[in-house]
């Protein structure tokens, strides 16, 4: 049992009360997180096990270190790693529940709670590469997590094995969950990231970041590379003693192919990391869609099955639990062993004052029992709203995906249209300049003629001249057809990529207004809960009226010595 901070001993039997060694294990989050254990660790942060007590859900919560708490930047990279990962509902990325303020002014986060290991963990105990059978259906998870983000304009930005959990599923397969989007950026939001500040991991940071500052897909495209070419050899493509060295060789230095290193690696998986390791971006794929593409088809190819796609959301708890109809409800118990405690001492004689005292708690619990049934239907309401905040952002999700996949193919369009086009324009410049030429000879031979003398050789030129200028007029419409295909692809892009934006600001508006109803609900339940507790507080001032004086009676101790240990019990239950 929880006692308050200037309790010294316990009321019941006197024993020495023992300080908590973490002060929020045992307490209440903002009314509704019951803290139970530390899970882990930062600098930054610590992350414990909780329990959601609105609605029987296990989850985590990652608290803000309290010395941090002034600090604008950490508390908006907290603010943006909730906003950024809740809106994305994806099964590869980690579910934010919540976010806000404690009571006393320290940032939260409440996400799924993942039992399970770090990738980092897997490569390190792979020194020579990860097996083809389980690296392939990481690679394709985390791929689908990084598209469905920049689906949605969200960009990592920090992406490494440390940054994605493997959990192992009752089935004994892997399910990568993509973490930590306190760095991400929304292109739409440049709060964050002043001019020349440069955040990230130098071991995974793509060229155009390092050089000019860009933080578009492509720079976790690259790396993505770097992860991949780390799972299938045990090592990073560029080993450096310091950052300035690993900035150099990200920039300048080739990478080795895979193969060098794990011959077992398929040759299309050794090229696609390559690619994506490409110091120009525009030589990277088009999109991680086309990434998770080319990965199936290497499972494909290689006989590795890889996960389905899920069409249901994220992998966590799809509904809240609402608490039960009824409840074992312990202050039965706990009047129940008062009265047997009361009996024992006074006989059939108690004291008009205890049995007043007595019948104050019992109007008490049922004003306790009452709330609790007003409390049960809001919570009962609470779960179906989260339900449909959850059911909506999931169907808006992949109504997103399914539009990504075209747009990517639109991309790779694009790119097969602009490369042809430009071939074209090559052709149209070469027989440009040979009728350049041709008109040359034509000039030179009518300077001979000068309308006096014929010569073959200018019917020649003439005829020569015709001739390429017809070749012209022919490259130019192939040159003209290709840039109006081209045009044609990039329209149907743009119509996808608007399409895609306006689902964008559907979900907002959807989370806006889902948002808006869970903080009112949760709200009426957390104003009840306090009603609740505060009439718990003087239910158990009156037990305590109660039952000091009958702790302190030595010839009692031993006769009530089992019904103080059942009350305690109870009371800590």
């Amino acid at each position: 049992m929880r006692y308050p901070n200037e309790a010294q001993y316990c009321f019941l039997d006197g024993a020495d009360l023992v300080p908590l060694q973490d002060t929020r294990i045992g307490s209440t989050l903002v009314g509704r997180y019951l803290i139970e254990e530390v899970i882990g660790e930062g600098g930054m942060a610590t992350v414990y096990r909780a329990k959601h007590k609105l609605v029987e859900r296990p989850c985590a919560i990652k608290i803000m270190n309290p010395m941090l708490a002034t600090d604008d930047v950490v508390r908006e990279r907290f603010r943006r790693e909730a906003k950024n990962a809740s809106k994305l509902a994806h099964p590869n990325i980690i579910e934010i529940f919540d976010q806000g303020d404690t009571d006393d002014g320290t940032a939260y986060i409440a996400m799924e709670l993942l039992t399970g290991h770090p990738l980092a963990e897997l490569i390190a105990k792979a020194p020579k590469g990860m097996a083809m059978e389980r690296a392939l259906p990481i690679m394709v998870q985390i791929a689908r997590g990084i598209a469905r983000a920049h689906d949605f304009d969200v960009i990592h930005r920090d992406l490494k094995p440390e940054n994605i959990f493997v959990v192992v599923q009752k089935d004994g397969t892997d399910l990568a969950k993509l973490l930590d989007f306190g760095i991400a950026k929304s292109r739409s939001d440049s709060r964050l990231t002043g001019a020349g500040e440069l955040f990230g991991t130098p071991q995974y940071m793509a060229p155009e970041r390092i050089e000019r500052g860009e933080t578009g897909p492509s720079v976790d495209l690259y790396a993505l590379g770097v992860i991949f070419w780390e799972m299938l050899t045990g090592k990073l493509p560029f080993d450096a003693p310091d950052v300035a060295t690993f900035f150099v060789k990200h920039l300048h230095e080739k990478p080795q192919s895979t193969l060098k290193v794990n011959p077992k690696v398929p040759k299309t998986l050794d090229a696609l990391v390559l690619a994506l390791l490409a110091k120009d971006p525009k030589a990277r794929p088009v999109d991680a869609h086309r990434v998770h593409q080319d990965l199936r088809a290497i499972g494909e190819e290689q006989g590795i099955a890889v996960p389905p796609e899920d069409d249901e959301g994220p992998s966590s708890e799809r509904t809240l639990q609402v608490l039960p109809s009824s409840r074992d409800d312990p202050w039965s118990r706990r009047i129940k062993a008062v009265e047997q405690m009361l009996t024992r001492v006074h006989g059939g004689r108690t004291p008009q004052e205890v049995v007043r005292q007595l019948g104050e708690v019992k109007e008490i619990v049922k004003r306790i029992d009452a709330i609790y049934e007003i409390c049960l239907g809001e919570q009962k309401r609470l779960g179906s709203l989260d339900a449909k905040a959850r059911e909506g952002r999931t169907r808006f999700g992949y109504a997103v995906d399914a539009l990504g996949v075209d747009a990517s193919r639109a991309r790779d369009e694009v790119r097969v249209a602009r490369a042809m086009a430009s071939l074209v324009g090559e052709d149209v410049k070469q027989v440009q300049a040979r009728y350049a030429a041709a008109h040359r000879e034509v000039l030179l031979w009518e300077g001979r003629s000068a309308f006096q003398e014929p010569y073959a050789d200018l019917a020649g030129a003439y005829r020569g001249a015709a001739a390429t200028m017809d070749a012209w007029i022919n490259t130019r419409d192939e040159e003209r057809k290709a840039l109006e295909g081209v045009e044609n692809h990039q329209r149907t892009l743009s119509d996808l990529e608007f399409q895609i934006r306006e689902l964008r600001a559907a979900l907002a508006a959807h989370e806006q207004s889902s948002e808006g109803e869970l903080q009112a609900t949760e709200g009426a339940i957390l104003q009840y809960n306090r009603e609740a507790e505060k009439l718990e507080d003087d239910a158990l001032t009156v037990i305590r009226r109660l039952c000091e004086p009958l702790g302190k009676r030595p010839e009692l101790k031993q006769e009530l010595a089992s019904l103080l240990k059942d009350l305690e019990g109870e009371a800590a239950a």
